[in-house]
């Protein structure tokens, strides 16, 4: 299990290291090349994460049989991490594409600057919603 996690860490810092050296190298990469690698780099993560995954099971099974109260409690952990997790991960979809939007709007038109700040508040609220829901979670455990 160790092994698998320390394989996707080294995955992750292969990657980012492959792409800062292709950003400051003074070659030029072809973009077929970037793409095979972006998408080896992350099927091969993926495969790790369900082996990894895939590994927990059985031990969370187990843990279920020696009592309801431990398995209940952990599966209120993870629906916290993930209605948090998930959350997060919308918010930033939605404040890149409402501020690459609303900073295209502003430049063209300085007085609408006030109604763009909302759009992306309102994206920032993604982010708030899913900690409270997880808050909510984490007080019924």
């Amino acid at each position: 299990m160790k092994t698998i996690l320390f394989l996707n860490v080294m995955i992750v810092i292969a990657t980012v290291a492959a792409g800062a050296y292709m950003e400051f190298s003074k070659r030029t990469i072809e973009k077929k090349r970037l793409k095979f690698a972006a998408r080896w780099s992350m099927g091969a993560f993926s495969l790790l994460m369900l082996a990894a995954i895939g590994l927990m099971v059985p031990d969370v099974i187990f843990a279920a049989e020696a009592g309801a109260v431990s398995s209940a409690s952990g599966l209120g952990f993870i629906a916290a991490a993930l209605c948090t997790g998930l959350a997060t991960i919308g918010a930033g979809y939605a404040v890149g594409a409402v501020g690459s939007s609303a900073l295209g709007a502003v430049s063209e038109d300085p007085s609408i600057l006030g109604k763009t700040l909302i759009f992306v508040g309102l994206a920032e609220g993604i982010a708030i919603y899913g900690l409270i829901i997880s808050i909510l979670i984490l007080g019924r455990i």
